[in-house]
């Protein structure tokens, strides 16, 4: 009598090949949306040792202040429906805030506040973000930003050298008070420090895949800020050298606006960084 065989693939044998090399199908693994929305958010620099609502926190606090800095920072838009009696095309921004203007008091204290709260938000980032490089530097530029807008709304020029011949031959003179020349010192470093801070965080933002608006927006805010810096450093350069205002005002203006949309764009990004760790 023939026994007739197993079929191939069944029977003791093939059971406990099954057994050793486990199932022959490929099961695939789905991400959950919680790492999957994490995954498409690469904008959480935040230092991993803060649990979630810490570091939400954090992120939300940073956006704030930073807006609020921005709009402070600003407030020399108000030129435009306020008669300043300055020519926003040749006249520096910080005259708006000279001891012997009308508003002078508002715009030394838009100033102080816009310095204060950018100071806090970069310290608060240098504390609780990842440490990198251009991170670091960055935030510790714009530190150094607010500190020196802070200091420099309490240095005010005494007149307006744009607008008063009497108040150039004064400075040419040595009569002045001191606080032109700190104040002076302490713009400079404030435009130096903001200039950083552009170019670091958006370095950073690029290279570490971070905040993708400002990734993204960055460079050409960059383009812009360094071509309105050299632009205003030639018509101080030459208002110095007594040849003409070259539109110092307008240069200048340019210059500050695009470090107040720069704010606005990385704070922006830091609130979809908030958004991205929620989900």
């Amino acid at each position: 009598m023939v026994r007739s065989l197993p079929p191939r693939g069944t029977g003791p044998e093939a059971g406990a090949a099954r057994a050793d090399h486990g199932p022959t199908h490929r099961t695939h693994s789905r991400r959950s949306p919680r790492r999957r929305s994490v995954a498409a958010f690469p904008v959480l620099p935040v230092l991993p040792a803060l649990p979630l609502l810490p570091a939400l926190l954090v992120l939300r606090v940073l956006c704030v202040l930073l807006v609020l800095g921005t709009l402070a920072y600003s407030a020399w838009l108000l030129e435009l429906p306020l008669d300043t009696g300055l020519d926003p095309v040749q006249s520096y921004v910080s005259e708006l805030a000279a001891t012997d203007q009308r508003l002078s008091g508002f715009f030394r204290t838009t100033d102080l506040v816009a310095g204060a709260l950018v100071l806090a938000a970069a310290l608060i980032a240098l504390g609780t973000l990842e440490r990198r490089f251009w991170a670091v530097t960055g935030w510790v530029a714009l530190a150094v930003f607010g500190a020196a807008t802070a200091v420099d709304s309490r240095l005010p020029l005494s007149c307006a050298p744009t607008a008063d011949a009497e108040c150039v031959a004064r400075e040419d003179a040595g009569l002045v008070p001191g606080t032109h020349v700190a104040h002076a010192v302490s713009s400079s470093l404030a435009m130096a420090g903001a200039v950083t801070a552009v170019v670091a965080l958006t370095v950073a933002a690029r290279r570490y895949g971070w905040w993708p608006p400002l990734a993204r927006t960055g460079p050409v805010l960059v383009a812009l800020e360094l071509a309105a810096t050299a632009w205003t450093l030639v018509a101080v350069a030459a208002f110095e050298a007594e040849r003409g205002h070259w539109a110092l005002g307008a240069a200048q203006r340019a210059q500050l606006l695009l470090v107040a949309v720069w704010l606005l764009v990385l704070a922006r990004s830091l609130a979809r960084g908030a958004e991205g760790r929620r989900r």
